[in-house]
């Protein structure tokens, strides 16, 4: 039977819920790209089933920030999803922070060593510093989903190399995350 999980690319097209700006390009079009190619992977192997929470560049979840999470949470723990992952792009004043990251509820949750893995391979294919898994049990996308659940921040919008790398090779951040999928499952 397939293991089943559910990619939410982060924030909305146009508020509620717009991500964050930076280097002429906005986070919700980064991981919307990011998200469609990274199902594209999973749905193409047999172990794996892969839903998004947008089908289009163009759909809004949600009237407000708030149901626009809990539309996304929604989605995934109806399904049911084995696994829940968020996918985000990062923002900074500092214009040189750089790097991958990833957040869990807690460190001892089922997501943390799923988290470890997929910054894995998301680093080694992006070059991009791994900055760690953290535990980060106020975001609702964390607390709320039923299953082991993981917020990726691929990289900084606000870096020029970062946020070009992301708009440029969507695919690469999706192979890598992909990769840290397989690793995980042993696959």
């Amino acid at each position: 039977m397939a293991i089943k999980i559910f990619i939410d690319q982060g924030h909305n097209p146009q508020n509620p819920n717009a991500g964050a700006e930076g280097n002429g390009l906005r986070e919700q079009d980064l991981v919307y790209n990011i998200g469609a190619e990274l199902a594209a992977l999973l749905n193409a192997n047999p172990n794996f089933e892969a839903r998004l929470s947008r089908n289009s560049p163009t759909e809004i979840l949600g009237t407000s920030i708030a149901s626009s999470l809990s539309a996304r949470v929604r989605a995934a723990n109806s399904w049911p999803a084995d696994y829940f992952i968020s996918i985000h792009a990062n923002a900074s004043d500092i214009a040189s922070a750089s790097g991958s990251e990833a957040f869990v509820y807690s460190m001892s949750s089922a997501g943390y060593p799923f988290a470890v893995d997929i910054l894995e391979g998301l680093t080694d294919a992006t070059g991009l510093q791994n900055r760690g898994v953290t535990a980060r049990p106020t975001l609702y996308v964390l607390r709320a989903t039923a299953m082991p659940a993981v917020l990726i921040e691929a990289g900084f919008i606000t870096n020029a190399g970062d946020a070009a790398l992301m708009n440029s090779n969507p695919r690469l951040f999706a192979e890598g995350m992909y990769n840290g999928i397989l690793k995980y499952f042993g696959l």
